[in-house]
């Protein structure tokens, strides 16, 4: 059973967080909720945004906004975008399909990620607007080449490509929370941790009807497509190297992004491989711990781009002033994941509209007081940053 997004307790990105807890089972929200090792990225992904203060120009009439950006030749309504969220069919029947929807509706983006349970093409064709395809190697070079023509077919305006996964992170709440075993099918192994599945039936039955445990089509080996319990082996086999986004960008032959980078060194790098775009990401704090937050790593990266290339950032987005305090510190346009996860875990395609509208109606509200009518006009001179971070 979907919650009551609409109620008049849910105002914010945390309320959409406390309503997915209690419909999921405890895997399967902390799969959304959790980071790598201790956690401390994670946190300070979000807490850092609180280090930056606003300087509003008063006295100002500002009636409306332009919150329109332009990202790779292409305009969105919306200064951010939906983030490539894996196994999103996970936390509710159609879950890439529901979300795909309403980014196209509010007038912003989608980015795909390989690891979805629905088929890219059914995504595609779910939204009007531009959507990018999130690409690892999974299954090796030849299965993601027959995945780049599908992406390619089905209309997708941009390859994502993520460097920041030659292995995956520890995520200690996984191990505790008997991840592994429930993924199995062994009943013996999954018997210590059933409880957590069995006391949400609604999830539980709803799960089943989609077809239970999924595999991804859009990895299509020769025996079929992957199963979920490959990923871990099949991310350690398929590292991406710098060297293969030559072969990458020739096969793709459009616009191209890589997702995962930290400093400023990296950003050249992308540059001089002739991408198109860049997101200052650590992978939502999932991967390596104890790296700098994303917003904290973004005046690094702006200053190393120079203006050559498209700078967006994802990682602990929450409100709409995060957006714009992003925007003010260099960022084209962001990226945000768990913000509208957790409403698709709440309530499906209801829950990514009201997890939408909090964060447009937030940035309008800021900008608004900011004394600031276009998000093109944001730059350092709205914000204080912390001396430290010089």
């Amino acid at each position: 059973m979907a919650a009551n997004v609409s109620s008049p307790n849910v105002v914010n990105i945390s309320d959409l967080r406390v309503l997915a807890k209690k419909r999921l089972p405890q895997m399967v929200f902390d799969y959304i909720d959790s980071g790598a090792d201790r956690e401390q990225t994670l946190a300070e992904n979000c807490s850092a945004f609180n280090e930056i203060y606003f300087r509003p120009r008063c006295a100002v009439a500002t009636s409306s906004c332009d919150l329109s950006v332009s990202l790779l030749d292409q305009t969105f309504n919306l200064p951010f975008l939906l983030a490539p969220v894996g196994s999103s069919r996970m936390f509710y029947p159609q879950g890439e399909v529901a979300a795909a929807r309403e980014a196209g509706l509010a007038g912003t983006g989608y980015t795909l990620s390989t690891l979805s349970g629905c088929k890219l093409e059914d995504v595609k064709k779910a939204t009007n607007f531009p959507a990018w395809y999130q690409l690892y190697l999974l299954g090796g070079r030849d299965v993601a080449l027959k995945t780049i023509e599908r992406a390619k077919k089905a209309g997708f305006s941009a390859i994502v490509v993520t460097i920041d996964t030659p292995i995956s992170g520890l995520r200690e709440r996984d191990l505790r929370n008997g991840t592994k075993e429930l993924l199995s099918r062994n009943p013996l192994k999954m018997l210590p941790f059933l409880s957590q599945i069995l006391v949400k039936p609604c999830w539980l039955t709803q799960w089943l009807g989609d077809g239970g445990l999924m595999d991804f089509p859009n990895v299509e080996l020769d025996s079929g497509p992957m199963g979920y319990t490959e990923i871990g082996p099949a991310l350690e086999e398929s590292v991406v190297t710098w060297e293969d986004l030559t072969w990458i960008k020739e096969a793709w032959g459009g616009k191209m992004i890589v997702k995962g980078v930290h400093i400023g060194e990296d950003a050249r790098k992308a540059i001089d491989f002739g991408l198109d775009a860049i997101v200052v990401s650590n992978h939502g704090a999932r991967q390596l711990d104890s790296v700098p937050p994303t917003i904290r790593a973004l005046p690094e990266i702006v200053k190393a781009a120079n203006g050559e290339i498209d700078v967006l950032l994802d990682g602990g987005i929450r409100r709409g002033g995060d957006v714009v305090k992003a925007l003010c510190l260099g960022a084209k346009g962001v990226l945000v994941g768990r913000a509208y996860a957790y409403g698709l875990a709440a309530a499906g395609g209801t829950g990514v509209a009201r997890a939408i509208d909090i964060l447009k109606t937030d940035v309008v509200r800021t900008m608004k007081l900011l004394g600031c009518d276009s998000v093109k006009k944001l730059d350092k001179s709205y914000i204080t940053l912390p001396h430290s971070w010089s």
